[in-house]
């Protein structure tokens, strides 16, 4: 386990996923690449986490669909740090709505950021690694509908789908150069996109799933870190999956049961 990582960038880190992510990270000892699209004071506070922790941290502003702007924000970034050890795409939605209504520049706006953009973050951050011959660990956070379908979801569940098989054949080409490539999935978890604080996580009741509450962002994290860390060194092309066990429900019913009456086996 020689990988010692010392930086990491960590995109749309400005709330949520992404801002527990990025003190995660330097909870175990990396400076952080902070990004915001709309949010400058969220990512503000986040870097201050980041450097309360004695860490460095770097902020820029980052719009995943401008294609042309993102590999420029993300090698500044890595060079501000002094290199890039671990990328973390984070940045990523969609909305919802039936697929006879779905327009082409609906799906093409959602499949823009989670796809497309991830792609071309993802490929700028291997090429960094790559070009410095070093080793490194790139992250995608997906979801648990990048296994899974979820009516009303159709462009956002393409998107992950697409960047799960993404993921699995960077994992191919990049494991001969000592860059690991994984994916973490998650499931409802209490952040600003689901309307929710990560507080509410404990006191929301989830009929229909195993764990019977959403998750909270360190949760996701947490997992986030361990990918980052060393101690994956071995961890290649896999999805890890962090949802309560909502997935053994079924994708429709792990979020919309409304009874808890399934525990009983009996």
């Amino acid at each position: 386990m020689t990988f010692t990582p010392r930086t990491a960038i960590v995109t749309a880190s400005d709330s949520g996923i992404g801002r527990a992510t990025a003190i995660a990270l330097a909870d175990a000892g990396l400076d952080v690449g902070v990004t915001w699209h709309s949010d400058e004071d969220g990512a503000n506070g986040t870097a201050e986490e980041v450097r309360r922790r004695g860490r460095k941290a770097v902020v820029a502003q980052f719009d995943a669909t401008d294609f042309a702007a993102v590999p420029g924000v993300i090698r500044q970034l890595a060079a501000d740090l002094g290199g890039l050890d671990v990328f973390v795409n984070n940045a990523g939605g969609g909305s919802g709505g039936s697929f006879l209504d779905l327009d082409l520049d609906g799906w093409r706006s959602v499949v823009a950021l989670n796809l497309d953009g991830a792609f071309v973050g993802m490929h700028t951050a291997a090429t960094l690694m790559a070009d410095a011959g070093q080793e490194g660990r790139i992250i995608a956070i997906t979801s648990v509908h990048g296994s899974q379908p979820r009516v009303g979801s159709a462009a956002y569940v393409a998107s992950k789908h697409g960047l799960e098989g993404l993921v699995k054949t960077m994992a191919q080409e990049l494991g001969a150069k000592g860059i690991t490539v994984n994916s973490v999935a998650p499931g409802e978890i209490a952040t600003p996109i689901n309307d929710m604080d990560a507080e509410e996580a404990e006191r929301t009741h989830r009929p229909g799933i195993p764990i019977p509450r959403p998750g909270k962002p360190e949760e996701i994290a947490d997992v986030v870190a361990f990918l980052a860390s060393p101690a994956s060194s071995y961890v290649t092309g896999a999805t890890w999956v962090v949802d309560g066990g909502m997935l053994q429900m079924g994708p429709q019913a792990g979020s919309h049961l409304e009874s808890d009456a399934w525990r009983d086996a009996g």
